[in-house]
């Protein structure tokens, strides 16, 4: 193999961080939905299936038929400026960017990256080295840890990094689902919805699914997402009877992990619980699963089941305590890095 030069000779001791979301597609059309999920549902972290079970189902079937339901969707949430999730994501990049920069100067570079779609992990690694970066925080926004998405995050960054000559030192942060300014950030967004909107009766904080058997077989996804709920509702000061624990998002026939959000909401309207106020702490940004899956479609199946107020509580997105907090993530991170550029 011929391997790429990597770090340029010379490089300062600069640091990089590159802050990592999961991907949109870059139009709302069929075309661009299409490419976009093909890349996704190629990711062997994403569906574990053998490859010679999952290429003719997905070829032959999902990408056929899934592109233009889900151009649909994106065309309903769609903002002037582009996909809401790289909007939002271009705008926590450059506020963490401008913090950073106020408090260290040059000595740190944010770049942002997708894990599927544009800017990729690969260019983005590239655009790092090319400013001079000598060492590298990855910061995926995955708040709790899943071999589906972080790790599919750390296997993007080191394939590049198999192709290099002069690596960079690196520092890949896990999870950051009990950080005490995340956690914060969240009891504060959730206040400050109560303080303008109505209390519902019903707190339901839902996150991602994935299959149940990634749990089985070790993942601690499932346990991070429980124990943020449960830190959340500590802080919020809320009695068991007052909030609930859901996973949205379930694809395909396999079992994932349950209570599922949709049928959750549609058994607290049945049980005469009129109100729900919900929040999805597990999307640092929102996107197509929360304004599309959650305002619309699960905002819908819970009144057709007979409840009445419904309200969203937004993802943390660019909000001050949102960008502290991962500043203070990475500031962490990066350790005695930063403390040796100071000295």
């Amino acid at each position: 193999m011929r391997y790429q030069r990597g770090l340029l000779h010379g490089a300062t001791e600069r640091i990089g961080i590159l802050l990592v979301n999961l991907g949109t597609p870059n139009a709302p059309t069929t075309t661009a939905v299409r490419r976009y999920l093909a890349e996704f549902l190629h990711d062997h972290r994403v569906v574990e299936l053998s490859r010679w079970l999952w290429y003719p189902l997905l070829h032959g079937v999902i990408l056929r038929l899934r592109p233009q339901r889900s151009a649909a969707a994106y065309q309903k949430i769609w903002r002037d400026d582009g996909s809401p999730l790289m909007a939002l994501s271009r705008c926590i990049a450059e506020e963490l960017d401008q913090l950073l920069r106020h408090r260290h100067g040059d000595a740190v570079k944010v770049a942002l990256a997708m894990r599927y779609g544009q800017p990729s992990i690969h260019a983005t690694l590239n655009e790092l080295v090319a400013a001079g970066v000598e060492r590298i925080v990855v910061l995926p926004l995955y708040p709790q840890f899943s071999c589906s998405t972080t790790a599919s995050v750390y296997d993007a960054v080191t394939r590049t990094l198999g192709k290099w000559r002069n690596l960079p030192a690196l520092h890949l942060v896990r999870d950051y689902h009990l950080d005490e300014g995340y956690l914060d950030a969240l009891t504060a967004s959730v206040r400050e919805h109560w303080s303008s909107h109505p209390r519902a009766e019903k707190l339901v904080i839902s996150f991602h699914g994935t299959p149940q058997r990634y749990a089985d077989q070790g993942d601690p996804y499932r346990s991070q997402c429980e124990a943020t709920a449960t830190a959340l509702s500590h802080r919020l000061k809320l009695n068991p009877d007052q909030w609930v624990l859901s996973f949205q998002s379930r694809f395909g026939r396999t079992p994932w992990l349950t209570p599922y959000t949709d049928q959750t909401l549609t058994w607290l309207a049945k049980a005469g619980i009129p109100s729900v106020d919900i929040i999805c702490p597990g999307f640092a940004a929102d996107c197509l699963e929360t304004l599309e899956e959650i305002v619309q479609t699960n905002a819908e199946i819970f009144r057709q089941a007979g409840g009445q107020d419904f309200s969203y509580i937004a993802c943390l997105n660019d909000r001050v305590d949102h960008i502290k907090a991962l500043a203070a993530i990475t500031e962490r991170a990066a350790g005695n890095w930063l403390k040796h550029r100071l000295n």
